[in-house]
């Protein structure tokens, strides 16, 4: 069995595989203990926007504090894959412009039922991503 190793991912490369897909996860601190949501995420330049119910874990907890979001991609046969990582600040976006860009573009449409009408964003501080492949 051969053993392989990780490669790191350049940020061009970890950009790009973030504008490929569109569920993520975000992991933050709450009160409970530590959370991770899955989320269907855009980009929109250097951040990942998603949309939540104002009092979700995230819409209570999410805003102007530390977040993780992770993206990946697992082909378990092959035993390849790769992960991205975007670590920053999450913030609330209320600028009206701002939020008819962003659903001008792409607007991030939840797949959980319900009312999903905050919109956030982390800006990342780093971006970084592993890739495994055979």
């Amino acid at each position: 069995m051969t053993t392989l190793m990780p490669a790191e991912l350049s940020v061009e490369e970890c950009r790009d595989l973030l504008s490929r897909h569109v569920v993520g996860r975000v992991a933050l601190a709450t009160p409970g203990g530590p959370r991770i949501v899955p989320v269907n995420y855009a980009m929109h330049e250097d951040s990942i926007v998603f949309r939540t119910a104002p009092y979700s874990e995230l819409g209570t907890y999410g805003w102007d504090t530390e977040l993780a979001f992770e993206v990946d991609h697992i082909d378990e046969e092959r035993h390849t894959g790769w992960s991205v990582i975007a670590l920053g600040r999450g913030s609330l976006i209320e600028d009206p412009g701002e939020l008819a860009e962003i659903r001008g573009r792409w607007d991030p449409h939840p797949w959980a039922g319900g009312s999903r009408q905050l919109y956030m964003r982390i800006t990342w501080r780093t971006l970084t991503g592993r890739r495994l492949a055979g």
